[in-house]
């Protein structure tokens, strides 16, 4: 590693309380190696009771960026299926101006296929559960809008192949300039080949650090072909936390770094133990490496 890593957290929205979730990116927010903080975008739970709780995650980071004043903060990642990109585009750019320019805007295609309760989300709200051509050709049209609506300065007509918008305008601007980082999640080669056209971020999940290798590989090779620097892009991987066996995670992080991955995201589940964000810092962060 040449640069600092930078270490988050992500508490899953689901099967917890508001003030359970509150209270943890408080204490986060006051712990300086805890850089950014992540909810993820589902609308029924992916773990534990099928009908248990779970939040939007928009309306949630909205409320959570009011609480905090620190942290980086996203949805890691929103589903570009579940809302269509020009209303994606006015409830992030109202989510930078509420949290004073701390949002890292996360997208990524949708849910997976192959994971049946992530699948039946869609039927349960009455959405459309688009193939995955299709999905992604989408995925790259709603980046291009929503970069376009953060950044123009007068009305416009966008005519995609999946997207078509008369008048499309976006008043307010986020806080940053230009926009808010786009940190698009996802493995497939597809995806990344958005990633390397959109992306300031990229974030695989980190179940197999040498699949992590491999995409970040393919990455750099389609940034090539389109002629960017793949070190405009940071890499970001996802790791879930295990309370019980720390030493477990610390290896992992260990991993991760040593394979170039210098944005690390600690996946949180519920229910969240006493103090866990102080945890994370000294546990897991401090030991790291």
């Amino acid at each position: 590693m040449t640069t600092k890593p930078r270490f988050g957290i992500m508490t899953a929205p689901m099967q917890t309380t508001y003030a359970s979730l509150r209270q943890v990116w408080r204490e986060a927010d006051a712990i300086p190696s805890i850089e950014h903080a992540w909810l993820f975008d589902h609308l029924l739970p992916i773990a534990g009771e099928p009908d248990g709780p779970i939040f939007e995650g928009w309306t949630l980071l909205s409320a959570l960026a009011a609480q905090t004043e620190r942290l980086r903060l996203g949805l890691l990642v929103t589903s570009n299926r579940f809302r269509p990109p020009a209303m994606l585009a006015k409830i992030a750019a109202t989510v930078d101006v509420v949290s004073g320019g701390r949002l890292d805007f996360g997208i990524g295609v949708g849910s997976r296929p192959s994971h049946p309760l992530a699948r039946r989300e869609y039927e349960a709200h009455g959405l459309p559960y688009l193939e995955t051509a299709d999905a992604v050709g989408r995925f790259a049209e709603a980046c291009t809008v929503i970069r376009k609506l953060w950044t123009e300065d007068q009305p416009f007509d966008f005519a995609g192949e999946h997207v078509q918008l008369t008048g499309a305008f976006g008043n307010p601007k986020p806080v940053q300039r230009p926009h808010p980082p786009f940190v698009i999640g996802g493995r497939a080669r597809a995806t990344l080949r958005v990633v390397a056209e959109h992306a300031d971020v990229w974030n695989i999940p980190g179940g197999d650090i040498a699949d992590a290798v491999e995409r970040n590989a393919m990455l750099d090779e389609y940034c090539a072909e389109i002629g960017r620097d793949p070190a405009e892009i940071t890499r970001s991987i996802h790791l879930p936390v295990s309370y019980d066996q720390p030493a477990h995670t610390r290896a992992a992080i260990g991993e991760a770094l040593e394979a170039g991955f210098g944005h690390v995201v600690l996946g949180l589940s519920a229910p969240f133990p006493a103090g866990v964000a102080e945890w994370v810092a000294e546990e897991l962060i401090a030991k790291a490496g």
